[in-house]
């Protein structure tokens, strides 16, 4: 998240500087403007922390390049004057445009974190350790960044909260609560495994439902290709002869006479359709609604609809270890579960009746009609026991083996119906094309 710095005076005619970060300009001067009418302070420039490029010489030594933040290009030079270096050269960075880290990178050094951690290595020493040993760009900025903003005494949630473009909403959440915690170690372990069983589920369902729906769609096309275009060729051929068409031959024929009339048509509309449904599943009401319906689905949906609670529990699990605080736990475990329609329900529905109506944790679970049997029960005896914390680590680990068992099953359930699709496909297209290879011409005499 970018820094922003705003320099103004007081009504009085003290001049005054600070720093926020946003998302954007605009958010910044929102940001700023509030401030601002709250503290009566006339707000004159805003500036954007950005990168520069500096070229610089120290003594007969090789000239070097480097790259440095900063609010002005002043700074720099006088930064890099302090130090004594030679200035040769100190422009803005052009594209400072950075790619999200891939998840595999940002699942290492929480792992990697976690472990130094259990050796009981200094936190700074592991972000400095982590600096120092990290391959992409994006998250060795991030990770530095974290570890000057802490040494500088920044909150640990606000440094980590700073760089949730780079770790994620979740991992920078997780991470700046850890720092705060007793217990960081097994506050890393849990996001660790989070991230990971997360990749896995997303790897699974894109094996499970995106790849044969890809497969589906290029069957698809390969079949209107060969209707609208290969098949009247052979088809009109035999009509310039004077033969009669067989029926399936004819219905096909007409079917691509009408495919091709209507192509310009079919074709906007379907892409008018797409994109309104890419749209449409854009807004919080899609994402609301296609989670609704996707835990619902047959084969596929209970394991859905399992994985989610198996990561609402892990992450409940460590924030009720790690913060204490039960109703930010369940908050947090909701927003983290990455299903809409659970996490609405659990907000509007579950934590209301806890603050407003003193429900108890397992009425109130029950009540958002998002939990399983199973977990309602695992919960109802930790409550009883109070051992509630265990109960969810239980819940999330019988889950975890469950769906990664029946989701092999339930995979290779859907590749048998693909493969069944493309047989009937194929079989209907071989019946169309004998027909075919069994016309004869008409007779002289007839």
């Amino acid at each position: 998240m970018p820094d922003f710095r705003f320099e103004g005076t007081t009504s009085g005619g003290r001049p005054v500087r600070g720093t926020i970060s946003a998302d954007s300009m605009a958010e910044a001067k929102k940001k700023i403007q509030q401030m601002a009418s709250r503290k009566n302070v006339r707000v004159d420039r805003i500036k954007k922390r950005k990168t520069f490029m500096y070229k610089v010489q120290k003594g007969n030594d090789a000239p070097f390049k480097g790259e440095q933040k900063a609010f002005s290009k002043e700074e720099v030079e006088k930064a890099l004057k302090s130090l004594g270096y030679k200035i040769i050269s100190v422009q803005p960075k052009l594209f400072d445009f950075k790619m999200k880290p891939p998840p595999a990178e940002i699942v290492t050094f929480v792992r990697v974190s976690a472990d130094m951690l259990r050796e009981k290595l200094a936190f700074n020493e592991v972000l400095q350790l982590m600096v120092e040993d990290c391959q992409n760009a994006t998250l060795r900025d991030a990770i530095k960044e974290i570890h000057n903003d802490l040494r500088r005494g920044k909150d640990s949630e606000e440094a980590f909260m700073k760089q949730e473009r780079a770790l994620g909403k979740f991992s920078a959440r997780m991470l700046g609560l850890a720092s705060k915690s007793g217990n960081m170690a097994d506050i890393y372990e849990s996001t660790a495994k989070f991230l990971e069983r997360n990749a896995e589920f997303k790897r699974n369902l894109r094996s499970a439902l995106i790849t044969p729906m890809f497969t589906v769609v290029a069957m698809i096309g390969a079949v209107l290709f060969y209707v609208a275009y290969i098949f009247p060729e052979t088809a009109k051929l035999f009509l310039k002869l004077g033969m009669d068409l067989p029926p399936m031959t004819a219905a096909t024929l007409q079917f691509s006479e009408w495919l091709l009339s209507n192509v310009l048509l079919l074709s906007l509309g379907t892409i008018a359709a797409t994109v309104a449904m890419g749209l449409f599943l854009r807004t919080p009401r899609g994402q609301f609604l296609k989670d609704k319906y996707m835990i619902k689905m047959p084969i596929m949906g209970p394991l859905i609809h399992k994985t989610v609670i198996e990561i609402f529990c892990r992450v409940f699990y460590a924030l009720y270890g790690g913060s204490g605080e039960n109703i930010d736990a369940i908050r947090t475990a909701a927003e983290a579960c990455g299903n809409k329609y659970f996490e609405q329900q659990i907000k509007t529905i579950s934590i209301p009746m806890m603050l407003s109506q003193g429900k108890g944790l397992v009425e109130s679970f029950e009540a958002a009609g998002v939990f399983t049997k199973t977990a309602l029960s695992r919960f109802r005896s930790g409550a009883e026991t109070g051992t509630v914390k265990n109960s969810a680590i239980q819940v999330a680990n019988f889950y975890e083996k469950e769906t990664v068992y029946k989701l092999k099953n339930a995979v290779e359930f859907v590749q048998l119906g693909i493969a069944m699709f493309i047989m009937i496909v194929i079989t209907a297209l071989t019946l169309v094309s004998s027909e075919t290879a069994i016309m004869k011409p008409k007779s002289p005499s007839m």
